[in-house]
């Protein structure tokens, strides 16, 4: 198989879904040959943190989620901050007045060079490109 030639920065609530459902979980490992999946290390921790409440709620199992966010990691590249710090200043002046909180996620976008993959409307206009579920295998399922 030939190596990644393209690559997706996810952001927090795209890895609580592939944990939560099926539809990303899936895309994720039908293009993990094809792609690189990039997310800040702080992505998993914030996962972390909201995955018992969330699974909680949905009376979902808490071990298989927790092995299925353990199969993300061997898949999904945490990025850790040292990488992208030096864009810390200009991610966030361009996210601020959306979302600061989000600085990571642009941050590791812009030096991976690459869009991020999101449901959420902060990420627009950012000076990344931006892909949603519903439209993403476009991206990942793109030839060469």
């Amino acid at each position: 198989m030939a190596p990644p030639q393209r690559s997706l920065v996810l952001d927090a609530n795209i890895l609580i879904r592939a944990i939560l459902g099926k539809r990303v979980r899936e895309l994720i490992y039908k293009h993990a040959n094809s792609v690189m999946f990039f997310t800040p290390e702080v992505a998993y921790a914030d996962a972390r943190r909201y995955l018992p409440s969330l699974l909680e709620k949905r009376q979902i199992d808490a071990e298989t989620a927790l092995v299925v966010l353990d199969e993300l990691e061997g898949i999904v590249r945490a990025v850790e901050e040292d990488t992208y710090a030096f864009v810390r200043d200009d991610a966030i002046a361009r996210i601020e007045q959306r979302d600061p909180d989000d600085w990571t996620v642009l941050a590791t976008a812009m030096v991976m060079h690459c869009p991020i993959w999101t449901e959420d409307q902060d990420f627009f206009g950012a000076g990344v490109a931006t892909w949603t579920t519903d439209r993403v295998e476009i991206y990942l399922s793109a030839e060469e």
